[in-house]
């Protein structure tokens, strides 16, 4: 089922995380801590570049395994802004996507830009009829880019440590 290692998004280019972006990764993810921090629990101030090194290699090995397929997102004239993935935990007909985008670059349509596109991409593989998107209710901007994206709600739940995951969720048409 392995989707493309790149994947043009008009203003946008999704590739497939490679070793040398480590230093680069850790200076998206340390300088967008205050945001990411909330909602994401990697997301914490000792990231460090082995934090970023392993992230990295962990990356490798589970789209070798076929259970994650992460890409970070590049702007047309290669500036790192973010990361988006696919992950396979939903079951045997969904994959679900999961991002984060570096703060600078935020409130510009960006992510909404990187989700439709791999949302296309989901639908062309084989199996796949449902695409999902989880995320914090407090999170409001992750929540309006599946909205522009074309997810809408299909559920909430109470996760154990009592906090509330939204589920937004979108057929194959």
């Amino acid at each position: 089922m392995e989707p493309p290692e790149m994947i043009n998004a008009g203003t946008l280019v999704l590739k497939r995380w490679e070793p040398e972006w480590a230093g680069e990764l850790l200076a998206a993810v340390r300088e967008s801590l205050p945001e990411l921090t909330p909602f994401l629990p990697w997301a914490t101030d000792d990231y460090e570049l082995a934090n970023a090194r392993a992230y990295l290699a962990d990356a490798d090995h589970r789209w070798a395994k076929d259970t994650d397929y992460q890409y970070a997102i590049f702007t047309s004239i290669g500036e790192l802004i973010g990361g988006i993935g696919l992950h396979t935990r939903g079951g045997p007909d969904m994959l679900e996507i999961g991002y984060w985008l570096r703060s600078p670059f935020a409130g510009r349509g960006h992510m909404t830009t990187a989700v439709e596109a791999l949302t296309r991409v989901v639908f062309t593989l084989p199996g796949i009829t449902r695409a999902t998107i989880r995320h914090d209710p407090r999170n409001t901007a992750s929540g309006r880019v599946a909205e522009k994206a074309g997810y809408t709600e299909a559920s909430r739940r109470v996760l154990e440590d009592g906090t509330t995951e939204i589920i937004q969720e979108r057929a194959a048409t």
